[in-house]
């Protein structure tokens, strides 16, 4: 099992919402699910100055690297990186 934990600080909310417009039809495709997404997470310890949580898990480490990797989640995930900036981080390739 792979998860990754997006922690987003959105600048362009117009282009952040035409990147999601695509995001679960690509996630799925590649078969990964979307645990959990808030756009306004309650902070209860420590500090985050962050607007966005999202939490993903694949199968497997192929699974996310396709996903990742393909042509197609490029081409939206350039609306992501224009609009966002943050960690991604993944747990459990190693």
């Amino acid at each position: 099992m792979i998860d990754v934990v997006a922690q987003l600080t959105i600048h362009d909310r117009e282009r952040h919402q035409r990147y999601t417009a695509g995001f679960m039809a690509m996630l799925k495709r590649y078969g990964g699910r979307l645990l959990a997404s808030d756009g306004a997470p309650e902070l209860v310890e420590g500090r985050w100055e962050g607007d966005k949580v999202v939490l993903l898990s694949f199968a497997d480490r192929s699974a996310y690297e396709a996903w990742a990797g393909s042509e197609a989640y490029q081409h939206i995930a350039q609306d992501r990186i224009a609009a966002a900036e943050g960690p991604v981080l993944v747990r459990g390739i190693g």
